[in-house]
């Protein structure tokens, strides 16, 4: 595979001539670079009027690799080619570079050049590129090519130390300007000087950064993005080069191409399909305009608990989130989760927003933010599955498109049931990440090395025992008046996300609403959460070793007439074709219901929600209010549910039922209302 280099634009603020007068100085050695022991010159040619030079040098470069390699090569030292070119005329030096040893197996190629700066003629501007192809090296390829790129890679480190090195010797020697070239005077001829223009490389722009997208300036990058190793400068530059060239929409900024390529250690291809994905969804989603065209609902700003709040020590942004406070059930049912993604990702654009106006503020790249989570009020309610579910998506999206935007998450006052929340979470999040969490329990971060190591005292918020005001919102429970009905639900058009996490479906009388799933592994754990909007049903699970009927297909209703597809075919016998594996629950309107059921035996599960109606009249001739009321309400005979299912692997849930175990609690404690089966291990809740 070819490894390739590409230089950003080093700025020498001397003229063009004392940088050729510092530059030759380094022949035909150099102390300062070890490596390079001796050059000879071998062809010198120049023009008549002295304008053009071309040198030729064959140059000695002792190479620093084992001894045993050395051997099986058969050489000591390695001799490379070296071509310079000065036009003194225009004010440039092109220098190009190949390997002479080992020419047939390993091809070596560095291209050079000096330039005057475009828009400042006593400044030089130097560009480098350079490939790096091994054919074939004794079978010691990936050795060759790891000690050929560490060293290539301190060399390039070394450049400009070595011409500021020189410029200082000539400075103490009392040569502080050389004067430019003129054309020799011709006899009978006026001496008129050309300068003809150099090649521009660089334009301005008013934060730095060269105009010209795939030249960045060596400074713009150390003021704006940090110090970066040669050949991740080089990356930077090629993958933006690339994007210059190929992609079609806009450009993103240095900032948020760097952190794709540290998401993917500086792997360029790895990291031009990573931020190509990206761009193709921000595109899609229009999101470069979400800041200036989103605007929260106000049930999102009363009861969503988070916020930005001044920065932390490394100036970094602080964002706050008070998740502990927060009703996850409640806003994912009142909103549903596009509304809770696009607000995510508003606070995301607005982190990258903070980062470039505090890197401003503070004279140094910030790149990433700061958030501290507070826990404090964090139980079993926050284990809801869906909500989880709703979680773990929005956190897929997350790290898809905002890699290497979080600096560091401070966890306080995480509860004992907070293991659990972290057992189902984690496994989504990048490893990097992981690293960068800090987890207090209880108190612990009032003292030492607790959040005055990474926050300023004064701005701790007041609700962490600080003295600083806090604007983010205290949260609450959404009251359920706000939840979205089922017919709201079904006409909800998701765009950043496919598909809601709920499902609706109406149930008749004589046509049972069924779902089937597929267990292949014993043990497996099935999940379910419904609500019940509108009337009453029966809830049954069933299992069968044979599969339903193959025409049936649909599991919910297009329209008021049509009538659900039975998977239980009607000459099945109960207790021989299929069996009930849990009791039948009955549900009336406006509870919610959640559950599993362990399952004892792979096959077909068929989840069944069947009509109920009251057979309470029959105790007596007369119709009671209650009835009537009920009767209007399940109208056209006709009820409808919100539910979601989930498959668990058995060690899963059983990991996390551990966890809940170890925090002393269980999910019996969600309600005090629970159905179980011995036979299934299965359990319901029900909330009304």
């Amino acid at each position: 595979m070819v490894q390739e280099y590409q230089s950003p634009v080093r700025i020498y603020k001397h003229p063009f001539e004392l940088i050729m007068a510092a530059y030759v100085r380094r022949f035909p050695k150099c102390h300062l670079i070890p490596v390079f022991v001796d050059c000879e010159i071998i062809n010198q040619s120049q023009s008549e009027d002295g304008s053009l030079v071309v040198t030729e040098r064959r140059c000695t470069i002792d190479i620093e690799a084992p001894r045993l390699l050395k051997r099986i090569a058969g050489v000591d030292y390695l001799y490379f080619i070296q071509k310079n070119t000065l036009n003194r005329q225009n004010r440039t030096l092109h220098i190009e570079v190949h390997n002479e040893t080992f020419s047939n197996r390993v091809v070596v190629h560095e291209s050079c050049s000096y330039t005057v700066h475009p828009e400042n003629e006593d400044w030089t501007c130097f560009e480098q590129t350079a490939s790096l192809d091994i054919k074939s090296f004794f079978g010691f390829e990936s050795t060759a090519e790891k000690i050929a790129i560490k060293q290539y890679g301190s060399s390039i480190k070394k450049g400009k130390e070595i011409i500021e090195y020189y410029l200082r010797e000539l400075e103490e020697e009392g040569v502080t300007s050389i004067p430019r070239w003129t054309p020799p005077a011709v006899s009978g001829s006026v001496n008129v000087r050309l300068q003809l223009p150099a090649p521009s490389l660089l334009a301005s722009s008013p934060d730095g950064q060269c105009a010209l997208t795939n030249k960045l300036d060596a400074d713009y990058i150390r003021r704006y993005l940090g110090d970066l190793t040669p050949l991740q400068e080089s990356c930077l530059i090629r993958l933006r080069q690339w994007l210059q060239e190929n992609h079609k929409g806009k450009i993103p900024k240095d900032q948020h191409v760097l952190r794709f390529l540290r998401a993917r250690d500086f792997n360029l291809d790895k990291a031009r399909e990573f931020l190509c994905q990206s761009l193709t969804w921000r595109k899609q989603h229009q999101v470069d305009f979400l800041l200036d065209t989103w605007e929260p609902p106000q049930l999102l700003q009363d009861y969503y608990s988070g916020g930005w709040h001044h920065h932390d020590r490394d100036g970094r942004p602080l964002y706050i989130l008070r998740l502990g406070q927060m009703d996850t059930k409640g806003l994912v049912r009142a909103l549903g989760e596009e509304v809770l993604l696009r607000q995510i990702l508003s606070v995301n654009e607005e982190g990258l927003r903070r980062c470039e106006e505090n890197t401003r503020v503070f004279g140094r790249p910030i790149s990433c933010w700061t958030c501290l989570v507070d826990l404090e009020g964090l139980n079993m309610r926050h284990l809801w599955r869906p909500g989880v579910k709703a979680l773990l998506r929005i956190i897929e999206v997350v790290e898809a498109n905002y890699p290497e935007t979080l600096g560091r998450l401070l966890i306080l006052r995480a509860p004992r049931v907070f293991p659990v929340l972290w057992t189902l979470v984690s496994p989504l999040i990048d490893e990097n990440t992981r690293k960068k969490f800090l987890v207090y329990a209880g108190k612990d971060y009032q003292g030492p090395g607790g959040l005055v190591d990474y926050i300023e005292r004064e701005i701790i918020p007041d609700f962490l025992r600080g003295d600083c005001m806090c604007n983010v919102p205290e949260g609450g429970m959404v009251p359920k008046s706000l939840y979205r009905t089922a017919e709201e639900v079904e006409s909800e058009e998701n765009c950043l996300l496919t598909d809601s996490i709920y499902k609706s479906a109406s149930i008749f009388k004589g046509a049972p609403y069924e779902m089937l799933i597929e267990i292949t592994e014993a043990s497996s754990v099935i999940t379910w959460d419904f609500d019940v909007s509108k009337g009453d049903v029966f809830f049954n699970i069933y299992h069968s070793k044979r599969p339903p009927k193959k025409d049936a297909g649909a599991h919910s209703i297009t329209s008021l007439g049509a009538v659900n597809a039975q998977l239980i075919d009607k000459s099945w016998v109960l207790g021989q074709d299929y069996s009930m594996v849990e009791k039948a629950l009955i549900c009336k309107e406006g509870e919610s219901v959640q559950g599993s059921h362990v399952t004892r035996w792979p096959g077909f599960y068929i989840l069944q929600w069947r009509f109920h109606s009251s057979a309470a009249c029959a105790a007596s001739s007369l119709p009671r209010v209650d009835d009537v009321l009920a009767s209007l309400q399940v109208s056209s005979h006709k009820c409808k549910i919100m539910y979601y299912t989930e498959v668990l692997a058995s060690h899963d849930f059983r990991g996390s039922m551990s966890s809940l175990e170890s925090c002393q609690s269980g999910f019996s404690q969600l309600s005090a209302a629970t159905t179980s089966s011995s036979r299934s291990h299965a359990s319901s809740t029900i909330s009304r």
